[in-house]
């Protein structure tokens, strides 16, 4: 089932990314941003999953428009 997502903010001036959606049933929070390919970025990231990816977001964007509860 498609989730409904709500866009909460964007620091993006063209309406690209980085942005953080809300899904609307569930409040888990969607990251769209720049995927981190860097090897040696990835190297240093823990307990990774399969079908786990990485995205980089400015901290402007959390600490404008994350959810405060």
């Amino acid at each position: 089932m498609a989730r409904k997502l709500r866009m909460l903010g964007t620091t993006s001036d063209e309406g690209k990314c980085p942005t953080l959606y809300e899904d609307v049933d569930t409040g888990d929070i969607i990251v769209q941003g720049y995927t981190v390919t860097d090897t040696n970025d990835i190297a240093q990231l823990q307990n990774v999953l399969d079908g786990e990816s990485f995205v980089v977001v400015p901290r402007d964007l959390l600490t404008r428009f994350a959810p405060k509860e």
